[in-house]
């Protein structure tokens, strides 16, 4: 639920009132160099801890002492915690996530899989490691690795070398890591992930592809979901790659096909009857003022604005009405709304939440789609190959203005949302990410 007094924030069920960083732009992706970790994200800062609440029983009566002492002594409140260092990058693959051969690489990836689960598997590798360490764990770790990387070639040595730390990073690279060569965390978590469960995350993927026919084209964008990641695609190369906030586990983000129509600049944002229902109505009985310091209009069916202490909101018409929030600084989509038709009414958009892209989890929203950099997509689309020319500069300043813009293609952009926890791209390369939404249980079979 949203917090009392915040502005209301689009497809999300959670407090979002951090201040946010500036929006920079990406950088071109370029072609992959897995022995340098890539830029660390911002990381935000944890949140305070709270006071207990006081006691509101009173106490006996003590006795009156000659000197007596404070009435209140003050508590000295603990530190807040550091925030967890962020462990997943961005990938700078410049290979699309999805490709016209992903079903056939896939599928042939899963066969592989399959081959070393008969196998018997990979060890558990169970222990934290970093270069310098020696031993027989050492020598575990490289069969572990070994059994999906065909460079490593020496599994007995119990030495920790260069090699070593390549092949590290090389495993990070694909699972969507920081690439620092040390084995702790999100790393040796996904390490001691079992064979047979990579393999019914590849099967899993390829049995979703297998009715997915996209219309690629020389352009198109592509959402892989449990990437956390969109793709601007241009002659079958990665040209742009930004972190997204996709659904939640309760509010899964669709697996799709759409196409982008137009780009809105400053857009107003009409709220789902879901969150009429379930968010906005509880608040509004608690808080009458909500709407109005949000910046929501209550409209009725002839699009009449009507005064919101004028509706119960604890009866089910209260869900009737339409509800919009003006554009504006605080509009829950942000200064841009990527529009891209489609069943389930979602779309990608901006968000003033800025500061919640540099978080290692981000299955936040209720639906759509966030995307970090979302101007910079803006500026792509509107670069003059689908349609209106309209450079980064002139969006922003369009933004600035505060007036409403819709900027429409005359070449329509194709756009997949996918959900892919398992993949091979055209080269071979097999990566993974988390199956959040629980779709890999594939003959009983649940991801460990």
């Amino acid at each position: 639920m949203l917090a009392t007094g915040a502005p209301l924030r689009a497809e999300t069920a959670t407090p979002e009132t951090a201040p946010a960083p500036a929006q920079s732009a990406p950088t071109p992706v370029a072609p992959p160099a897995p022995a340098a970790p890539p830029e660390p994200a911002p990381v935000t800062s944890a949140p305070p801890v709270s006071a207990a609440p006081q006691a509101t029983t009173p106490a006996p009566a003590a006795p009156q002492a000659t000197n007596p002492a404070p009435a209140h002594t003050a508590v000295k409140k603990p530190k807040p915690k550091p925030a967890p260092p962020r462990e997943t990058a961005l990938s700078d693959d410049p290979t699309p996530a999805l490709q016209p051969q992903t079903f056939f690489t896939t599928s042939k990836a899963a066969d592989h899989y399959r081959q070393i689960v008969d196998r018997g598997g990979w060890p558990k590798v169970g222990v934290s490691l970093r270069p310098g360490a020696k031993g027989s764990t050492v020598s575990t770790l490289r069969r572990r690795l070994a059994a999906e990387d065909e460079s490593l070639v020496d599994t007995a040595k119990e030495k920790w070398d260069a090699d070593l730390t390549a092949a590290v990073k090389r495993f990070q690279y694909r699972l969507g890591l920081k690439q620092t060569g040390v084995v702790a965390g999100a790393t040796l978590r996904e390490l001691d992930v079992p064979a047979e469960t990579r393999f019914h995350q590849l099967e899993s993927t390829a049995q979703r592809l297998t009715a997915f026919d996209f219309a690629f084209g020389p352009r198109y964008i592509v959402v892989n979901i449990p990437s956390t990641a969109v793709d601007a695609v241009e002659d079958d190369r990665v040209v742009r790659r930004y972190a997204a906030i996709v659904g939640d586990p309760e509010h899964h983000s669709p697996e799709l096909q759409a196409k982008v129509v137009a780009v809105n600049i400053n857009p107003t944002w009409t709220v789902p009857v879901s969150i009429i229902k379930n968010e906005i109505a509880p608040k509004m009985l608690k808080d009458p003022t909500y709407l109005q310091r949000s910046h929501i209009r209550v409209l009725n069916a002839q699009r009449e604005e009507v005064d919101p202490r004028s509706i119960n909101w604890a009866s089910e018409r209260a869900a009737q009405y339409t509800l919009r929030q003006d554009s504006g600084a605080d509009n829950s989509l942000g200064s841009i709304r990527i529009s891209m038709p489609n069943a389930h009414s979602v779309y990608m958009h901006d968000t003033p939440s800025r500061n919640l892209f540099a978080n290692d989890y981000r299955f936040l929203s209720h639906g759509c789609v966030r995307v970090q950099g979302v101007v910079d997509l803006a500026a792509w689309l509107l670069d003059g190959e689908s349609g209106p020319q309209m450079s980064k500069d002139e969006i922003n300043a369009k933004i600035a203005s505060g007036e409403r813009e819709e900027a429409r293609l005359t070449q329509h952009v194709p756009v997949a949302w996918v959900y892919m926890t398992g993949w091979a791209s055209a080269d071979g390369l097999v990566h993974f990410r988390d199956d959040v939404y629980h779709l890999d249980e594939v003959s009983g079979v649940a991801e460990q």
